[in-house]
C-alpha cells in the first residue's frame, strides 16, 4: 500500500483515478479547491486536503505531501488561458518537483500532452502556448532526478472508456478517454518497475494491464 497525492483530483482524470487507487487498497490524499468538494471526496475514501495549487507555494505543497510516496499530477488549465497554463501545467509542476526532493518521494506520475495533437490544424497562439509550457513542465521533470513516469494522452474525451488502450514509447495520435487515462495511471502505480518512461496514450484494443505488462523492461 502507498500514500499517493494527487494533484488534479476533481478533475475528469483524477476523479476516476482516486476510487481506483482507494479500492486497490492505497491510501490517496486529494488536493481540491472549493471546500464543498471535501465531503464527496471523504464518501469516496479519500482524504481532502484544501488548496488551489495556482495559489499555493511550494512551500505548502511541501507540507501537504510531507507524508506521501507517490505524487500523480493530473490538473490543466484546460485551455482557460495563458495565465492559468503558465500557473497550474507550468508553475504546479514545478511545484510538485520542488516538493517531492524536499520530502523524498521519488516516484511522481505527470499526464501530459500528446506533441503530435492537432498539428493538421491551423496554428492557434493560445494551444501552441500551452505546448511549449507542456514541453518545458515534462523537461523539468526528466531532468529532475525522480523516478517519474510522463504519460502523454491523446485528446482527451469525457468517457470511463472500455478499458482497452495503445500504449507505447510512439504511436500514432489518437483520442482517449479519461477514464482509460485514469485505469493506465492505475496500472503504472502497481508497476514501479516502469520508471523514467514517456509514454504515449490513446484509445486502441489492448487492455490496459497487458499494455503495460509489455512496457516492462
Amino acid at each position: 500500500m502507498s500514500n499517493i497525492f494527487i494533484v488534479g483530483a476533481t478533475g475528469g482524470v483524477g476523479s476516476r483515478l482516486g476510487p481506483m487507487l482507494v479500492k486497490a487498497g492505497h491510501k490517496v490524499t486529494a488536493l481540491h479547491r472549493k471546500p464543498e468538494q471535501a465531503s464527496h471526496l471523504t464518501d469516496a475514501g479519500m482524504t481532502p486536503c484544501l488548496g488551489d495549487i495556482m495559489k499555493i507555494t511550494a512551500d505548502d505543497f511541501t507540507n501537504f505531501t510531507k507524508n506521501s510516496d507517490v505524487i500523480v499530477f493530473s490538473a490543466g488549465a484546460a485551455g482557460s488561458g495563458p495565465e492559468r497554463t503558465d500557473a497550474i501545467d507550468g508553475e504546479g509542476v514545478a511545484k510538485t518537483i520542488q516538493a517531492a526532493k524536499a520530502n523524498g518521494i521519488s516516484r511522481v506520475y505527470l499526464v501530459s500532452a500528446f506533441m503530435d495533437a492537432i498539428r493538421d490544424q491551423p496554428k492557434m497562439e493560445g494551444f501552441e502556448h500551452y505546448m511549449r509550457v507542456k514541453r518545458k513542465a515534462d523537461n523539468a521533470l526528466v531532468a529532475s532526478g525522480l523516478e517519474w513516469v510522463i504519460l502523454r494522452a491523446g485528446t482527451l474525451i469525457s468517457e470511463d472508456g472500455d478499458g482497452l488502450i495503445n500504449a507505447n514509447l510512439a504511436i500514432p495520435y489518437g483520442p482517449v478517454a479519461r477514464g482509460n487515462v485514469a485505469a493506465t495511471l492505475a496500472a503504472l502505480i502497481e508497476t514501479p518497475e516502469i520508471r523514467r518512461e514517456i509514454i504515449e496514450l490513446t484509445d486502441g484494443n489492448i487492455p490496459v494491464q497487458d499494455a503495460i505488462m509489455s512496457l516492462q523492461r
